[in-house]
């Protein structure tokens, strides 16, 4: 069991709103994948074609159910660095079904708690997850999990919880049909001690003028951006920086104006590389750890690994060197695992004390001014 409470960590500090998806996941043989037409080391929206293949999964002998969608693996990963309970929650939209009661069953063997509301007529949103060899092949159908409503937020149970949040973490998938829900908390967030954060999640979201229109309402709210060296330079595109150097574009970002009062964060992952972190006016690179590749089970998930193991370390009060080395930590766990499972033992992570260099550079008000307002605020949230 996680301990009751810990240093800097409060009850429902950190908040995740996004998608809840039940990871349906198998290792099967090539001629189920060629049987649906799908390729390996790829991601596809479900179609009317793929009805049968979830069905045919859950009759293999070693199916596993695992509770995803981008932003609820963020938050499992963040609970596990934490190791506090009731520290992370998570709200999002499911259906009444079975599929919705076994993610439940995975989301609180987690220790996160869960906010969900109920869709009557749509299933479950859910991804099936095939692997062959190291390789996976995704095939994902929201249906509730697109269909979250704001007023959901306002409810009595509910906006005790958003309250008690020091960050609300959001994915850029949630500006696809549930943009005001995104706005809502991105401007309540605005007017409060609470860091609003959001994932850039995929270059269609910036490429594509609809989503890119859109996804301009939202960043003169984000606190701390994140997103992947592809995401970045489609970022960069859309808000006309004429540069495709990830520094310089992280950089740009985190000068763009704020109506929330803090400085901006912009973290930029580029795989087994580097990560790009840009913060009053400086750009600070970090070098990804060397990991053995055939430690390696598959990379799926590595990207929200590392948004939780660094939001986490941000409760916790560190500098932000430590908090992209929690990441990297969190991230290279996640990959030597199949899928998105959350080890059963606690974390092996220390946090390293940056040197006196690096906390000369980055001790702001990003540090420890969220830290302060995270000792003032009460938590409000009732369970």
């Amino acid at each position: 069991p996680m301990p009751l409470s810990g240093a800097g960590v409060t009850k429902g500090c950190l908040l995740g709103v996004g998608h809840p998806l039940l990871d349906i996941s198998c290792e099967v043989e090539t001629k189920l994948v060629t049987k649906y037409g799908l390729s390996m080391d790829n991601t596809i929206m479900a179609e009317a074609k793929h009805v049968n293949l979830y069905k045919e999964l859950e009759s293999l002998p070693t199916v596993k159910y695992i509770a995803g969608g981008s932003t609820m693996n963020t938050i499992r990963v963040a609970q596990w660095m934490l190791q506090v309970a009731g520290s992370t929650s998570f709200i999002g939209c499911v259906g009444k079904d079975a599929a919705a009661e076994r993610l439940r069953k995975c989301v609180a063997s987690d220790h996160v708690q869960a906010y969900f509301c109920t869709e009557q007529k749509m299933p479950t949103g859910k991804c099936a997850c095939l692997i062959v060899d190291k390789e996976r092949s995704m095939v994902t159908d929201l249906q509730a999990a697109r269909q979250y409503k704001k007023g959901h937020l306002l409810t009595e149970q509910i906006s005790p919880v958003c309250a008690a949040a020091k960050i609300v973490y959001v994915a850029g998938f949630m500006i696809n049909g549930t943009l005001d829900t995104v706005m809502y908390l991105a401007e309540k967030c605005s007017k409060a001690d609470t860091r609003f954060c959001m994932n850039l999640s995929a270059p269609f979201l910036m490429t594509v003028k609809h989503f890119a229109d859109l996804f301009k309402k939202v960043v003169q709210y984000i606190d701390i951006l994140f997103g992947n060296e592809v995401e970045a330079l489609a970022f960069g595109r859309m808000m006309g920086y004429q540069t495709e150097k990830i520094e310089s574009i992280a950089l740009a970002a985190s000068k763009e104006k704020s109506l929330t009062g803090k400085s901006r964060i912009v973290v930029f992952t580029e795989g087994p590389k580097r990560t790009v972190l840009a913060c009053n006016g400086a750009v600070h690179v970090y070098n990804v750890p060397k990991l053995d590749p055939e430690r390696v089970v598959d990379t799926n998930g590595a990207g929200d690994a590392f948004v939780g193991g660094f939001l986490a370390h941000l409760l916790k009060g560190h500098d932000l060197s430590v908090c992209v080395d929690a990441g990297h930590f969190a991230s290279q766990t996640i990959i030597r695992t199949s899928g998105t499972a959350i080890p059963v033992s606690p974390p092996s992570y220390v946090a390293k004390k940056a040197s006196l260099k690096q906390q000369q550079q980055l001790k702001t008000e990003v540090g420890s001014g969220f830290l302060a307002c995270c000792n003032r605020r009460k938590t409000t949230a009732t369970r």
